[in-house]
């Protein structure tokens, strides 16, 4: 059995000399990221612990040898602005479990999302049951009731870390087993910010919005979900690692829009995943293109390059919520960052 805390002091550890060039710059900083090296798959057996612990079936994703499994707050009915939404369309949380590089342990990354009242509980349950959390914030504005999201991880063997995810969630309405299910929604889709399951899922997001145009304008193919339409668009123009772990976007590194509503009246939420010199420009993006910007915060620990994650909203018609989106994405990418600092 592994230890979550003895493998993460050992990670520290083995990469504290590793770590060392990071000190010289940005440059070196992705050096270290791009190292070499293919992540491990799950084996057949890791994947039915895992699912037997969570008591859900999930989606691996077998090019980045990732399981994900969603968590839907199906229990909650959501208003923004007065107007109900659905849960897919930002309301659905999700656990992800994968190997380290090195294949001698595995990470579990999770985002949760949560009443206000739910936030400490969950703190201390993940504690004790020997998870970490690495982030507490908004990702929205106006909506009713209040939401927050938690990002928790661990360290361990995969079926090690499915067991202690499932009692920190127990008690709590985030468990599979607590949860009411959705009619017309896919189980397997999360509607957050791990990647979608392709497949069969309610198809009535196809008769609110015309896909083709908006596949046009975002140059990416989405995901129908229930009543809303979903990007979800990866970083590969990056190599992040976290604790010695391929980060990539079916364990949550990827920039997503999610419209519900109609193609002529639509809401946009989504997030964008960004290096730290990219904020300002995703920023600058969004509001030229009348946008909201929400949250400006972190979802990792100990990620290398450092990544900043950006929640965004906006109404109108969708094509112009998908222009909105795309000049985003077209901020990213874009040099080294070395002419952005500030001077002092």
């Amino acid at each position: 059995m592994f230890s979550s805390a003895v493998s993460r002091r050992e990670w520290l550890k083995n990469t504290a000399l590793a770590s060392a060039p990071l000190l010289l710059g940005p440059a070196s900083a992705l050096a270290v990221s791009a190292a070499p090296g293919k992540t491990p798959a799950l084996s057949a057996a890791n994947i039915a612990a895992i699912e037997s612990a969570l008591g859900k079936k999930g989606n691996y994703v077998e090019a980045q040898a990732t399981h994900t499994t969603a968590l839907p707050r199906n229990d909650l009915k959501v208003t923004i602005k007065g107007e109900a939404v659905p849960i897919s369309f930002g309301f659905g949380g999700w656990v992800a479990i994968k190997h380290t590089l090195d294949g001698k342990s595995a990470m579990l990354m999770s985002d949760t999302v949560l009443l206000q009242e739910e936030v400490n509980p969950l703190i201390s349950a993940a504690h004790a049951n020997g998870l970490e959390v690495g982030a507490i914030h908004n990702h929205f504005f106006y909506e009713e009731p209040r939401i927050f999201y938690m990002h928790i991880h661990g360290m361990g063997s995969p079926a090690e870390l499915a067991k202690k995810y499932a009692a920190t969630l127990k008690d709590s309405k985030l468990l599979p087993a607590n949860q009411p299910q959705a009619s017309g929604t896919s189980a397997a889709q999360s509607g957050n910010t791990a990647t979608p399951a392709a497949g069969a899922s309610s198809q009535i997001g196809r008769e609110l919005f015309d896909l083709a145009v908006l596949d046009q304008l975002v140059k990416y193919q989405g995901v129908v979900n229930g009543p809303t339409y979903k990007y979800t668009i990866g970083r590969d123009d990056l190599r992040v690692t976290m604790m010695g772990t391929d980060m990539t976007a079916a364990i949550g590194l990827n920039s997503w829009a999610a419209f519900a509503g109609k193609q002529a009246a639509a809401h946009i939420a989504g997030d964008i995943a960004m290096l730290e010199h990219e904020v300002n420009p995703v920023i600058k993006a969004l509001r030229a293109n009348n946008l909201e910007v929400v949250a400006v915060h972190n979802h990792m620990l100990f990620d290398q390059p450092r990544m900043v994650f950006l929640h965004y909203y906006g109404r109108g018609p969708a094509a112009e919520l998908a222009t909105g989106f795309r000049a985003a994405l077209d901020q990213l990418g874009k040099g080294s960052g070395k002419t952005m600092h500030m001077q002092h």
